[in-house]
This record gives C-alpha cells, sequence and structure tokens, in this order.
C-alpha cells in the first residue's frame, strides 16, 4: 500500500484537533514521545515536551528513547507500554460527526465485509526458498554461500544467517497449507504475498480499493498454490467483478476489517506492511496496530508479524559494536582529513557503547546504540514504525508469538523518489553497507517469517527467555551493513547522497 485515496482528513483514524483547532501532528507526536519517556526519565520528558522545533529535533528524542529503554529490561517494557497507551489515547477514530478512541471503535462496526476466494490452479508443491539477487535467483548451495558472504561482509547479524540456514534444511517447513495469514497492506513491496501463495497459504488480502492493484494480486494467486481471500463492500457477481468490487480503507474502515479478521478459523498471523507518507503513515500505522491488538486480545492463536525499518536507532549486539569500532580504527587517511576539516561532523564513529556496559564475552549481549535515524524520513515515519517496536514488545511480553525483524535498507518507491535517500543508498557499499532491491529484501523477510513461525526457539516465540526486550528486535536482523559501517550513518550521509548523485 504504497499511495493514498482521496479521503476527508477528518474521517476514520485522525489526530486530535489542538487549542488552535487543528490537528497537529507535531504535537502529538511530540506528546506521545513525552509520555513513554516519563515513566522512565521525567527530566527527558519535559525536554521533549518543551522542544520547540520538533521537525528539525526530533531525532535526539527518538534516541533517547532507545537509550532509556536499553538500560534494563523493565525500562524498555514501560516505555513501549506507555507509548501505545499514550497514542491510543490520543488518536481518534472519526465517523459521521462521531469521535471516538480507536478501542471502542473496533467494537461497533457498521456493516460487514463480503469474502471472495480466490484458489491457485498450481499443483506442485511448495516452492524451495529462492531469492532474486543481482540478476540471478539464488536457491540451495548458491544462496548458502551468498548468505555466508553477506555475514562475512557484516551486511546481516550472525542469528539472521542461521535462521536461513535452517529453514533451507527444513523444506517441509514452507508447505504453510494449516497456516492463514492477514495481510494489511497486502501488495506492500516488502510484503511477503507472492510467496505465501506458492507455499500453499490461505491469504486474507487487505489493501486499498483499486482495480489495478487487484487484478494484479489475483493473478498471482491464480499462479499459485494457495488461497486468496478477497474483502468486498458488496459482493461481486461474477470474477469479472471481482477487482472492480475488491479492496478496503484501512484508515476508514478499521472497525469492519477487526470484524472480518475476527471471524477467521484456526491461527492467524496478522501482519503490518502498509505505507503511507507522511502524517498519513500514522494514521495508517495506528489502524493496523488497534486492529492487531484487538484480535490478539480475543483470541489465543493469533501471530504478529510486522518488518522493523534500517532507519533507527537501536541496541545492539556487543559483535555489531567491536566490528563498527574496528572498522572505524582502521579507516584511511581521506576520512580522517575529512572529519578534521568538517569540525567532526563527517565520518564520525558508528556506535555508542551503552552506559551500563561491561566487558562481556557473549557476543550477542546488547552493549551499544547504533543510530541510523534519517532526517529526512521526518517525525511521523519514527512515530509509526515505534508504534510497530512497541506493540511487537507489549505482545511478547503477553505471551503472543511476534515475528519482527530489521528489513534491509532497499530501493522501494517511497525511497527512490526522496532523490538524497535514493542517491545515498545507491552509494552505500562505498561505506560498508548496502541497499537490496525490494525483492531480495521481501523474499528474505518472507524466509524469516516461515522462520519464526516453525522454529521452536525462535525469539518470535514468547516462551525462548531473553536476557532484554530489546533483543527481539536485534534478532536476525538483516541491516545491510548499517550496524556495523565504520562510520555513524548521518554523518556520511552527505557524502554518500553526493557520490550517488554523481554516478547517475
Amino acid at each position: 500500500m504504497a499511495q493514498t485515496t482521496d479521503r476527508d482528513d477528518d474521517e476514520g483514524v485522525v489526530f486530535p484537533v489542538g487549542r488552535d483547532g487543528r490537528r497537529s501532528t507535531s504535537e502529538t507526536g511530540r506528546a506521545i514521545f513525552a509520555d513513554a519517556l516519563r515513566v522512565v526519565n521525567p527530566e527527558a520528558a519535559a525536554r521533549t515536551e518543551r522542544e520547540r522545533n520538533w521537525r528539525a529535533h526530533y531525532l535526539v528524542h527518538a534516541r533517547r528513547l532507545v537509550e532509556e529503554g536499553a538500560a534494563s529490561p523493565a525500562a524498555a517494557k514501560a516505555i513501549a507500554l506507555a507509548g501505545l497507551l499514550s497514542a491510543h489515547r490520543r488518536l481518534q477514530f472519526a465517523r459521521d460527526g462521531e469521535v471516538h478512541t480507536l478501542e471502542v471503535a473496533l467494537k461497533h462496526p457498521r456493516g460487514r465485509l463480503h469474502t471472495h476466494t480466490v484458489a491457485g490452479i498450481s499443483k506442485v508443491g511448495p516452492a524451495p526458498v529462492a531469492v532474486p539477487y543481482r540478476g540471478q535467483v539464488l536457491t540451495g548451495d548458491a544462496l548458502r554461500r551468498q548468505i555466508d558472504r553477506w555475514e562475512a561482509d557484516g551486511l546481516v547479524e550472525p542469528s539472521f544467517a542461521q535462521a536461513l540456514w535452517r529453514v533451507q534444511a527444513h523444506p517441509e517447513w514452507f508447505d504453510l497449507s494449516d497456516q492463514r495469514f492477514a495481510l494489511l497492506g497486502a501488495y506492500a513491496e516488502m510484503g511477503p504475498l507472492p510467496y505465501l501463495l506458492r507455499w500453499r497459504a490461505t491469504v486474507y488480502a487487505v489493501d486499498l480499493p483499486r482495480a489495478d492493484l487487484w487484478q494484479q494480486m489475483l493473478r498471482l494467486a491464480h499462479a499459485g498454490n494457495g488461497a486468496l481471500c478477497v474483502p468486498c463492500a458488496a459482493a461481486p457477481s461474477g470474477e469479472g467483478e471481482v477487482a472492480q468490487r475488491a479492496g478496503v480503507d484501512l484508515v476508514r474502515a478499521a472497525p469492519e476489517i477487526a470484524a472480518w479478521l475476527d471471524a477467521i478459523e484456526g491461527p492467524l498471523t496478522i501482519g503490518a506492511y502498509a505505507y503511507l507518507d507522511g502524517a498519513q503513515h500514522v494514521r495508517v500505522a495506528a489502524a493496523m496496530d488497534a486492529i492487531q491488538a484487538a484480535i490478539a486480545a480475543r483470541r489465543g492463536d493469533t501471530t504478529l508479524a510486522m518488518l522493523a525499518t534500517p532507519t533507527d536507532a537501536y541496541a545492539v549486539p556487543a559483535a555489531a559494536l567491536r566490528a563498527a569500532h574496528e572498522r572505524y580504527a582502521r579507516r584511511g587517511r581521506a576520512a580522517r582529513a575529512l572529519r578534521l576539516a568538517t569540525f567532526g561532523r563527517a565520518f564520525a564513529r558508528n556506535g555508542t557503547p551503552l552506559a551500563t556496559m561491561r566487558e562481556t564475552s557473549d557476543a550477542a549481549e546488547l552493549a551499544g546504540i547504533v543510530d541510523v535515524l534519517v532526517a529526512q524520513q521526518g517525525p511521523n515515519y519514527v512515530l509509526a514504525k515505534r508504534l510497530q517496536h512497541w506493540r511487537a514488545l507489549v505482545a511478547r511480553q503477553a505471551g503472543i508469538r511476534v515475528s519482527i525483524h530489521v528489513a534491509p535498507p532497499a530501493l522501494t518507491r517511497s525511497v527512490t523518489k526522496n532523490r538524497l535517500l535514493g542517491a545515498a543508498y545507491r552509494a552505500a557499499h562505498r561505506f560498508g553497507a548496502e541497499a537490496f532491491e525490494p525483492s531480495t529484501a521481501a523474499a528474505l523477510m518472507a524466509a524469516l517469517l516461515v522462520h519464526d513461525l516453525r522454529h521452536p526457539q525462535a525469539a518470535a516465540n514468547p516462551s525462548v527467555e531473553l536476557a532484554h526486550p530489546l533483543q527481539l528486535l536485534a534478532d536476525a536482523a538483516c541491516h545491510g551493513g548499517l550496524w556495523r559501517m565504520p562510520y555513524a550513518a548521518r554523518s556520511a550521509l552527505p557524502m554518500a547522497a553526493l557520490l550517488g548523485l554523481l554516478n547517475g
């Protein structure tokens, strides 16, 4: 879901009206971040509330939330819960002149969605894990060798490589005929839809009512071996009408979507993949979060799935922090000279040790903060993604299986339409990172989803003990090198963008 419909901004999930009578995204985002901080550091929360230029300085407060959460397991849990409670208290659902909280609105759907099911015609078994990469489709030994190279180059964490090796060793895991998936933002570039429909899954697809989009999804379903369940406001009279009648707007019809999905029988994985620009991203993220929370609270057979953005701040394992610092120590003369010439602004060292860090032989223990927040993406983007981080932590604490992984930087449409960010991604390899094609990233993330559903010792399983809740976000991270490259992302971004622009 890469674009929005022509919607009235006063309908569906909305920001609250401020004292000046306007719906301020900055005021709401600042307040949610302050509420999340207040439970662990009231002084930091007060500084967040006093921040006047939120768009310019939100990065400081977004990072502070991660630093405070990394200090202790209790702090991470408290921040996540407080942030979610604040978001659900402040964001509202408006319809026909009435305004309610999201929780209340989801209990009162108006009407119901019809289901049209399209079964695939393929009789072949589930396809083995296959990853498109640089013009090839990697399987078997070729994929194994590429995973080894990615790990050796520092583009993925060892736990990612181990998870991919594990799913390769268990091809039977890819028979998902016993699984049902609800994909919110089903046609997202980074979503697993094409793969699930090759792995015998039953997929309940939620995306915008756009005929061109549904025609593509229907073709995938017909060619596959799974089943696609299509929501329609009115039942189509025949196959030719399905694409025209299909689809529903997450922002405006969250109550009806929740009711539709809640009626599904059997284990259900609810994946949140929708993306919109700017403030619309917060609105759709809040709708997805409310749907996930409501259904998970009512049934015990739910798994939540989402993708964590690589451009955020994370508590990272000791091995990743050491690798970044070792590479920085070996940096060349040009980088040293540019750092001096820019009075320390360019090519700063990547990764800051935690204040609580101690010498450890455990390479997986969280040891520092890597800050990959990118100012160009804006505070609304970070707030939307933090809602997913917080939901993942709170849900797992409540005994719900959660599949969430840092996805690689990818040349998606949302990235490439930002000229500077797209140029920086194209030149990332010069600094020890790599931006993947969306098809590569989607295949890798789909394989990790299967791993989390099938492997009993996956971090997604709430019965698996984690030393710190934030290890859930660090596990099997495919960060494209952003955690292990020598330079802090924002200190290298201007040079990367310049090189990308010069090289076309």
